[in-house]
């Protein structure tokens, strides 16, 4: 494992594509052992960055380091230092599970071995199975495993758990916890912003061409963004919110107001306090209507 030095550090990275402007100057760090997680809208640049960062793409200006490498450098043991996995691998021929990661990790210099990661990604029972025959929840397991088999330093995750059911999402959640322990870096891109609230350590929006906001999940946008929501609903029937640093003293007042009136158990109707989830944050930092 590479414990020292970042696993991923980036300097004023663009991209342009004629006269438009992919990505502007942007500046990214990742430690070992650390979930960052990239949000953003559709094109807004994530696939141009992680493909920057994977080798695929030439930068158009700023400093690239993957693993202490510049990427579009690097050799084939540098490769062997990362995963990735994508939103669908392709083609995997008529071969089994087991034989697709056998035949996998045998290209890496340390490997997990095949009935390991099977059991780690919940498709042992499945191991003698084609490909072509696993459900599309299954194969995206199978994608994620021959992500992780070469016990990469850097893994790259694109969608990870589309198609897997709660309870599979649950277990693939603990199972990166257990990656990330061991000190393997993670660039997470979901749309669950469920998932990078709980996996992240970070979380990064991406934006017009640059990350415009950046924190740990239960920080992002601020402390402006986190002042507590309190909605009810007033004596005519309308749905009313505040968002106020002392909820408290609040609901209190709309309490008094409520017993006042009369008003059954002393309290207005629908009465809830809350705090933003980073969904609504996030779609107030990209200026969508949530």
């Amino acid at each position: 494992m590479n414990h020292s030095g970042a696993a991923v550090r980036v300097r004023g990275l663009g991209k342009r594509y004629g006269d438009r402007t992919i990505l502007d100057g942007i500046d990214l760090d990742i430690a070992p052992g650390e979930t960052y997680a990239l949000l953003g809208p559709n094109g807004a640049g994530k696939s141009t960055t992680i493909e920057i960062l994977e080798g695929l793409r030439r930068p158009g200006s700023g400093e690239v380091r993957v693993l202490g490498e510049d990427p579009l450098d690097a050799r084939r043991a540098w490769r062997a230092r990362i995963g990735i996995v994508a939103q669908s691998t392709g083609d995997l021929g008529p071969y089994t599970a087991r034989e697709l990661l056998a035949h996998f990790g045998s290209l890496y210099p340390n490997p997990r071995a095949a009935d390991e990661v099977l059991e780690l990604v919940g498709l042992t029972e499945h191991a003698g199975k084609r490909a072509t025959k696993l459900s599309g929840g299954q194969q995206r397991r199978l994608d994620v495993a021959l992500g992780i088999v070469g016990r990469p330093e850097l893994l790259f995750l694109d969608e990870p758990t589309t198609g897997f059911d709660p309870e599979a999402r649950r277990q693939f959640w603990g199972m990166l916890e257990g990656l990330t322990g061991e000190g393997t870096a993670i660039l997470l891109t979901t749309h669950y912003l469920d998932e990078a609230a709980h996996l992240a350590d970070r979380v990064g929006v991406l934006s017009g061409g640059s990350i415009t906001a950046e924190a740990p999940p239960e920080e992002l946008g601020g402390a402006d963004a986190r002042v507590p929501l309190v909605r009810w609903r007033d004596p005519h029937g309308g749905l009313r919110e505040e968002r106020t640093a002392t909820p408290g003293l609040l609901v209190e007042q709309l309490c008094a107001h409520a017993a006042a009136a009369g008003a059954p158990g002393g309290e207005p109707a629908e009465l809830e306090v809350r705090r933003p989830s980073l969904e609504e944050i996030y779609l107030e930092l990209i200026g969508a209507d949530s």
